[in-house]
């Protein structure tokens, strides 16, 4: 009876113990996949304000603070938009100055934590860009989505789609260059986004259900007149647009793919975001088998997100090598697949979906490089 009393409660001990461990993975992997722009990435550092004139600005020395390129820079209470380092002007050797293009919202003060951002624009199309726009509703599975429709001259229309971390103003950084080029725009909230319809979990699944959302953005463009559709994605986004151009019953109308930051790579992906939301390190295989779980993808399938093979439009991906979400490797090798079809451009100095932010005058000419065929 001893024996047997010792076995069973060891027995149980150890099927409480599988239990919790469980509950705390599929915690952990909760708080990885949260949509959140207050949530820090990996490699986001905490920049502090030194100072701040009519057009410098003093930042706190760090790589992070050294990257080329123009930014949204925000904190609590405050978002402001920095250019490039400054050179030879004064400041201390800890610090940096960058050139302040603007403060968008709130005032900079001495001793105020901040972070780079690539989400440079806050407000609608019209309020900060002076692009005549209309709030639409797109008819989704789980109801309307708000959206920007930016009006173009061509019958080709560009859906853009955000990815982590950010929101639909994110895209705006490329909407004056589309404008230019005369593409209507159709830029998507999605599922969890502010103002659109939220799911029973509010975690993102990386695309696998995410895109259906997208593909009700096409069938909305087809309806008001799109012969063809370019759907233009950052991170996560990229994912949604290349589940969407395969899966779409309307996948015949799209004619190309820009994709910036695009996760292919899950495992990698998911283990990097728990990392930085400080899920303990013993809990990070157990959180990405939860989130697995989330996105409703056997874990025993490949990591990556998309057969290349069965792609059939042209794909044009902007990527850098020192992201730390979404790895440079993957993006090489789905380009390696099908070179005749995929282009990989590769942005040095830029992180995760900041491809833009680091050099805007090349990431646009290779961009109109890419969209002139399809016009």
């Amino acid at each position: 009876m001893r024996l047997g009393t010792v076995a069973a409660l060891t027995a149980t001990t150890v099927i409480g113990i599988a239990v919790a461990a469980v509950a705390a993975g599929r915690y952990a992997g909760d708080v990885a996949l949260k949509p959140s722009p207050g949530h820090p990435f990996p490699g986001d550092s905490r920049l502090t304000v030194h100072g701040a004139a009519d057009d410098h600005i003093v930042l706190t020395r760090s790589l992070a603070s050294l990257r080329p390129g123009t930014y949204g820079l925000t904190g609590a209470g405050c978002h402001a938009v920095v250019g490039p380092v400054v050179h030879g002007t004064p400041h201390p050797a800890d610090a940096v100055v960058r050139r302040l293009e603007r403060v968008t919202h709130g005032t900079l003060r001495p001793g105020a934590r901040m972070r780079l951002t690539p989400q440079v624009h806050l407000g609608n199309p019209y309020d900060t860009l002076g692009l005549t726009c209309a709030d639409v509703d797109v008819p989704g599975e789980l109801g309307a989505l708000p959206a920007w429709f930016v009006p173009g001259t061509r019958d080709t229309w560009v859906i853009t789609v955000h990815g982590l971390g950010t929101t639909r103003e994110h895209p705006m950084v490329v909407l004056p260059f589309l404008h230019r080029h005369h593409f209507p725009v159709l830029d998507l909230a999605y599922r969890n986004d502010p103002g659109a319809p939220r799911t029973a979990d509010g975690v993102h699944h990386l695309g696998d259900s995410e895109w259906r959302d997208l593909d009700a953005a096409i069938r909305y463009a087809v309806r008001y007149g799109a012969r063809a559709v370019v759907l233009y994605g950052w991170s996560t986004g990229a994912t949604m647009a290349l589940r969407a151009a395969l899966n779409s019953g309307l996948g015949h109308r799209v004619s190309g793919l820009v994709l910036d930051s695009p996760v292919l790579d899950r495992h990698a992906t998911v283990r990097a975001l728990a990392t930085a939301r400080h899920v303990p390190r013993a809990l990070l295989p157990l959180a990405v088998r939860a989130a697995e779980g989330h996105t409703g993808l056997p874990v025993d399938r490949p990591a990556d997100a998309v057969d290349p093979d069965a792609l059939d439009a042209p794909v044009l991906v902007f990527h850098g090598p020192e992201d730390t979400l979404a790895p440079w490797d993957a993006s090489r090798r789905f380009a390696a697949r099908r070179p005749e079809l995929i282009t990989l451009q590769p942005v040095p100095h830029a992180p995760h979906a900041a491809m833009w932010n680091a050099d805007p005058d090349r990431y646009e000419e290779t961009l109109r490089r890419f969209l002139t065929p399809l016009m």
